[in-house]
């Protein structure tokens, strides 16, 4: 289990570093306003944590209708207007030699 939750903050956090940091952060205080029976630093992480899950689905939603596919920019044309080079033989060397 250790192995696997490790994996999973470690890809989250590599994609989004700062909402990543607050939900730790968030989570930090809840459970210690949850050990030390603290109600306020409680209601304080957790709401720090569901603030950052929220900015992080809108970021995603954001990025979905925002980005369109882009057309390539061909900077070459199609087909060259030059004549093609003529192929090298070893019988031309040879004779040249």
């Amino acid at each position: 289990m250790n192995a696997v939750w490790s994996k999973l903050v470690k890809s989250a956090y590599r994609k989004e570093p700062i909402s990543s940091f607050i939900v730790i952060v968030g989570a930090v205080d809840a459970v210690i306003g949850g050990a030390d029976e603290s109600l306020s630093l409680l209601t304080f992480g957790l709401g720090t944590v569901g603030v950052a899950i929220a900015w992080r689905w809108w970021q995603l939603q954001r990025q979905q209708t925002e980005i369109p596919n882009p057309t390539p920019k061909y900077m070459l044309p199609p087909q060259s207007s030059r004549q093609a080079l003529p192929l090298l033989t070893s019988a031309k060397r040879k004779s040249s030699l």
